[in-house]
C-alpha cells in the first residue's frame, strides 16, 4: 500500500513538474515578443546635433524607444560603404549603446557596399570578380569575422538576418533568383555558418530568412517552397510589409495563416512602415489616413494581426526606419521639428503595468 502511495505521489510531481515547466515556456514565448524598430540612421542623426523630443522633452533616441516597451533594436551592416555611416564600427558603437539599455539586437547584413533590396544586390567592391566558390567562402569569411568582432564588443547579436529582402536572391549575377538557385542557396548558407564560426562557444543567435512578401501568399509559397528543399537550417521567417506594395491588410493576415500552418516557423514583420504625410496615397484611396494619427492606426492594426497569427508563430514587428530623413523622413517616428509622433505611443497599453 506504501509503495502504491509512492508510486502516486511521483507520478503527481511528474504532473506538476511538467505543467509548471509548460505553463513557463508559455510566459516566455509571450515575454519575448519584439517590439522593434530598425534604428540604424539614429546614432548619424543625433552626432550631427538633432536631438529628440518625447512630448517636447528631449531625451536620448534610443530612451524614448525604451520608455515606450520597443525590447529590440534592428541594426544594418554594410560592407565597405561611401556614403552610408552603417560600417562595423559604427554598429559596433549603436549596439553598444542599445544594450546598455536593455535592448535585444537583430544584426541585417546587405552584404554590399550600399542598400541591398529586391531591385539591386550590389557585390561589395572588395568581391568583384571573384568566382562562385570564392564568394561562398568571402561571405563565410566575412560573416565569422565580423560576428566575432561584435561577440569581442560584447554586443553578440541574438538574431541575423544573413541578406536583405532576397526574394531575387542576392551577391548579383551569382546569387540571382530564380535562375541561380543552387548558388543563392550556397551564398546564404555560407552565411549561417558564418554566424556559428564566429560565435564561439556563445549560444547561437537566431536566424531569419528575409523576404518582402508580407501579404503575398503565393510570392511567400513560391520562394519558402523552394527555400525549403536545400534543408537548411534556419529559426524565423522575416517579411516587410509596406502597403502600397505589398497589399491589403486582409492579404496580410491571410499570408501570417499560411506561413503558420504551412511552415510551422516563427514570424516577424521586420520591415513595417507609413506615411504620416501624404507620400504613397496621393492619387489613390488610402487605408489609412496619411497622417499622423492614421499612422498610428495602421502600427495599431498591424500588431494586432501578427498577435492574431495562429500557434502563437507571430512573434514581433519592426518599423522601418524612425529616424529617416530626407523624402522618406515621412515614413519615420518624428515630426519636422524632431518631436515623437501618436506612432510611439502604439504599445504602451501592452507594455504598461
Amino acid at each position: 500500500m506504501k509503495c502504491k502511495n509512492l508510486y502516486r505521489w511521483h507520478f503527481i510531481c511528474i504532473v506538476l513538474f511538467i505543467t509548471v515547466f509548460f505553463l513557463n515556456l508559455e510566459i516566455l514565448n509571450a515575454a519575448d515578443y519584439a517590439i522593434g524598430a530598425d534604428l540604424s540612421f539614429l546614432k548619424q542623426a543625433e552626432d550631427r546635433g538633432t536631438v529628440f523630443k518625447d512630448n517636447n522633452e528631449v531625451k536620448p533616441g534610443l530612451q524614448i524607444f525604451k520608455d515606450h516597451g520597443y525590447n529590440w533594436i534592428r541594426l544594418r551592416l554594410f560592407h565597405t560603404p561611401t556614403q552610408l555611416p552603417n560600417n562595423l564600427e559604427y554598429t559596433i558603437a549603436l549596439a553598444q549603446e542599445a544594450k546598455k539599455l536593455g535592448f535585444k539586437f537583430l544584426l541585417n547584413y546587405h552584404y554590399s557596399d550600399t542598400w541591398a533590396d529586391p531591385g539591386k544586390q550590389h557585390i561589395p567592391e572588395a568581391w568583384e570578380g571573384k568566382s562562385h566558390e570564392d564568394l561562398v567562402q568571402a561571405v563565410f569569411e566575412y560573416t565569422r569575422d565580423t560576428i566575432i568582432a561584435f561577440r569581442d564588443a560584447d554586443v553578440l547579436p541574438d538574431m541575423v538576418q544573413p541578406g536583405n529582402e532576397i526574394i531575387h536572391g542576392m551577391l548579383w549575377p551569382d546569387g540571382r533568383l530564380p535562375g541561380n538557385w543552387d548558388n543563392f542557396a550556397e551564398l546564404l548558407k555560407a552565411g549561417i555558418d558564418g554566424v556559428d564560426a564566429g560565435r564561439g562557444t556563445a549560444p547561437r543567435p537566431l536566424i531569419m530568412v528575409h523576404i518582402d512578401r508580407g501579404a503575398d501568399k503565393e510570392g511567400t509559397q513560391a520562394f519558402f517552397d523552394k527555400w525549403h528543399s536545400y534543408d537548411i537550417d534556419y529559426d524565423i521567417i522575416g517579411q516587410s510589409y509596406y502597403p502600397w506594395w505589398h497589399g491589403s491588410l486582409l492579404d496580410l493576415r491571410g499570408n501570417m495563416i499560411f506561413m503558420a500552418n504551412e511552415y510551422q516557423k516563427d514570424i516577424m514583420l521586420v520591415e513595417v512602415a507609413y506615411n504620416w504625410r501624404p507620400g504613397e496615397y496621393v492619387n489613390k484611396l488610402a487605408p489609412f489616413p496619411e497622417s499622423p494619427e492614421g499612422q498610428r492606426q495602421f502600427l495599431d492594426e498591424v500588431h494586432r494581426i501578427v498577435l492574431d497569427t495562429p500557434g502563437n508563430r507571430g512573434k514581433g514587428i519592426f518599423w522601418w526606419e524612425p529616424a529617416v530623413t530626407g523624402g522618406l523622413r515621412r515614413r519615420g517616428m518624428f515630426g519636422d521639428d524632431d518631436n515623437a509622433l501618436p506612432v510611439i505611443n502604439v504599445f504602451d497599453k501592452f507594455t504598461r503595468h
